[in-house]
């Protein structure tokens, strides 16, 4: 081997090839499909920077931008028969959910967490769409259930995070009956006096918009996010009538009365810190009156 072999070739080399490029370098923007450096996209909580499109997020990147310094409780849930009705279509279910678990390394498409936002106590029960599109099956109404409770026995609002396609089939009854439990968990909050917020993201749509998701005391939407019960397409043919082309968007829901506000990501925690602070606070007059000089309070 000569030095022009072991020298001169691999220089010429490392000049003439192009370098190979991660795939996860990039991410491409559905809104504009301007190339984005992932890094400074995970940076802006999945957020283009160019047009304002707001992408999906993981639930944990997610509950990380929530929660003052990140620093939260998770809480664990009760393990769940995986596959009470032997369910199978062209896979069976217990195959379906031992591949979401590898991929999301999570038992199941919920998350609840315990911690402060802005200095207020809340319980956050948050949806990962990447478990089977967030779909509520027995699990994900534990998981809203054992939140509400948490929200009771701390005496702090709960708050509810939706990202699903809706009721997970391969539960068939099980699953439904998620819903109706679910409104009893929530009005378990409401009953003890406690707020109880929703949090509408890309998407939430079927049985969840159809149950809990609709019946906060306020309801918070990202921007553009889809919310509704049936596709475009099934509504379309069902009234013959053709729908506006920002339908069941999150703007299209704000101006018909159907969410309080629409909010940008990055002051997703800042809102809600403003929204609980008056809601949490006690009567300012009241705090007001109790500070006064006992001889103001005479006169």
């Amino acid at each position: 081997m000569s030095w022009i072999t072991n020298y001169v070739r691999p220089k010429i080399r490392a000049l003439v090839l192009q370098k190979e490029i991660p795939d996860n370098m990039w991410d491409k923007c559905l809104g504009c499909d301007s190339m984005l450096f992932h890094r400074e996209f995970q940076k802006n909580l999945n957020v283009c920077h160019h047009c304002g499109h707001h992408m999906m997020i993981g639930v944990m990147e997610r509950l990380d931008s929530m929660f003052d310094d990140a620093k939260y409780e998770v809480i664990e849930l009760a393990k769940n028969n995986d596959d009470p009705l032997k369910f199978k279509d062209v896979k069976k279910y217990s195959d379906r959910l031992k591949d979401a678990r590898s991929k999301t390394k999570r038992d199941d498409a919920i998350v609840v967490a315990y911690g402060k936002i802005k200095g207020n106590d809340i319980v956050i029960s948050a949806f990962d769409f990447k478990f089977m599109g967030g779909s509520m099956g027995k699990a994900v109404g534990d998981g809203i259930v054992k939140g509400a409770e948490l929200a009771v026995e701390k005496k702090c609002p709960f708050m509810v995070i939706p990202a699903s396609g809706g009721a997970r089939m391969q539960e068939s009854t099980i699953s439904l009956m998620q819903m109706p439990r679910s409104i009893v968990a929530v009005e378990m909050v409401k009953d003890a006096g406690l707020p109880y917020i929703v949090l509408l993201t890309y998407p939430t749509t079927g049985g969840v918009s159809a149950s809990f998701a609709m019946v906060g005391d306020i309801h918070i939407a990202e921007p553009k996010a889809m919310i509704g019960f049936a596709g475009r397409r099934v509504i379309e043919e069902t009234i013959r009538e053709k729908l506006p082309a920002d339908f069941q968007t999150a703007e299209y829901l704000l101006d018909h009365g159907m969410v309080d506000m629409v909010v940008h990501r990055q002051d997703m925690a800042a809102e809600v810190g403003k929204i609980l602070d008056l809601l949490m606070v006690p009567n300012k007059a009241d705090i007001d009156k109790n500070d006064q000089p006992e001889t103001a309070k005479q006169a």
